[in-house]
């Protein structure tokens, strides 16, 4: 089952009470496959998308058995196809939500619900001609219509509730979409999909919490390598010394830091400094195997000349 479907889902579940099912109707009429006094069709792959709006058409005309649905058997799911036969019931359906016959305008009209009722009107919208990606892969929320000026005004209406929403064209439809995940997370709210919503918010966590440990681990793999490189450059020095002049010509801090480090290649500055009788950080170990570096660039030179 895909994300889109499961908040498809859970949209159909969260549309009660008569304002609401009259908005989330008029969303579902309007991004229909057809809408018009001669056809509507209404087509989904969402079984429970396809329930709901047999149920809405009956309760808003007041009649029922409106709807006469159709399931077609496909190779990955099944299409329901439901349509109003009847040419007064369309009749009905597109004069309470003036679709005019005339040029068929798809226009939305605020006065055909109640401003209480958007959320339900979107979530209509949404199931009919709507998708989201698995929020796992990428961010991308959007709704296609047939329609340019209705793309305008869904468009119009998510940003008037402060979600960036963006509109394209995509072969003969145009398209209204969300990239941003905290839009997507408010829309959803919005509809109603309060789930799905804390789905994405949950997965975002977990992506953050990914991509910290990643970080941390290439930093942590990085550090690993320059210490490996830092170790390997001063044993190849300390040794030079050892075969050119010995070890006790040294002074006595360097003599000690010396074999330490032949003895333990692994250990990092700061734990060599916790190993010598008289402990000093990090600074201090460093400023000692820099003399010794100088001691045996200065004994290479010498090899050169």
């Amino acid at each position: 089952m895909s994300f889109s479907y499961k908040v498809k889902e859970e949209l159909c579940g969260c549309i009660l009470g008569k304002e609401k099912e009259h908005a989330c109707l008029y969303g579902m009429l309007l991004f229909c496959r057809q809408f018009d006094f001669g056809e509507i069709t209404f087509q989904t792959e969402c079984e429970a998308a396809a329930e709901l709006f047999c149920v809405l058409a009956d309760k808003v005309s007041g009649k029922e058995g409106i709807a006469s649905a159709v399931k077609l058997e496909r190779k990955n799911s099944p299409v329901f196809v439901l349509s109003i036969e009847n040419k007064h019931n369309r009749i009905f359906f597109a004069s309470m939500y003036k679709i005019k016959d005339e040029g068929i305008e798809h226009r939305f009209s605020s006065g055909n619900i109640h401003h209480s009722a958007m959320g339900a009107f979107l979530a209509g919208a949404f199931i009919a001609s709507g998708s989201i990606i698995d929020p796992n892969k990428e961010y991308h929320l959007e709704f296609v219509t047939p329609h340019k000026d209705l793309a305008e005004d869904i468009q119009n209406i998510i940003v008037g509730i402060g979600i960036n929403a963006k509109t394209t064209e995509r072969k003969n439809a145009y398209v209204v979409y969300i990239k941003d995940s905290e839009g997507i997370e408010d829309l959803l709210t919005f509809m109603g999909a309060t789930q799905s919503a804390l789905e994405i918010m949950n997965i975002k966590i977990l992506k953050d919490v990914r991509n910290k440990a990643n970080r941390m681990a290439n930093c942590d793999s990085a550090n690993i390598e320059k210490t490996v490189k830092a170790s390997v450059k001063q044993i190849e020095d300390i040794e030079l010394i050892s075969k050119r002049m010995g070890l006790d010509s040294l002074p006595e801090e360097l003599k000690e830091i010396a074999k330490i480090r032949l003895e333990y290649p692994e250990l990092s500055l700061r734990e060599m400094g916790q190993m010598l009788s008289k402990p000093i950080g990090r600074s201090g170990v460093n400023h000692r195997m820099k003399r010794l570096s100088a001691i045996a660039e200065s004994l290479r030179g010498k090899e050169a000349d």
